[in-house]
């Protein structure tokens, strides 16, 4: 056999090559996942929040009054005609 350098006619990769391979793999797996929830983080802050129907009202103004909330909530279609007059009449 021949003396190469890396040892006797070692023309493959070593053991140390195979533990770089499997390094470089799991790092741009690490880099991948990172992307990604990097994205999904930044995609949520961004979108509105589920199930929240209206804003808080801001300080210093007046309160709604029940009938107003029976109005803004029959407009969206929260609630029916039906139940809309029922409450009404109950206020």
């Amino acid at each position: 056999m021949m003396w190469d350098g890396n040892g006797y006619g070692d023309h493959g990769w070593g053991w140390e090559g195979w533990v770089m391979f499997v390094f470089m793999i799991i790092f741009a797996v690490a880099v991948i996942v990172a992307v990604v929830f990097l994205i999904k983080s930044l995609s949520q802050t961004s979108s509105p929040s589920a199930g929240v129907t209206s804003p808080p009202p801001l300080q210093g103004s007046v309160p709604e009054s029940p009938e107003d909330i029976l109005k803004r909530r029959y407009a969206a279609g929260e609630i029916d005609r039906d139940e809309y007059l029922l409450r009404l009449g109950d206020l």
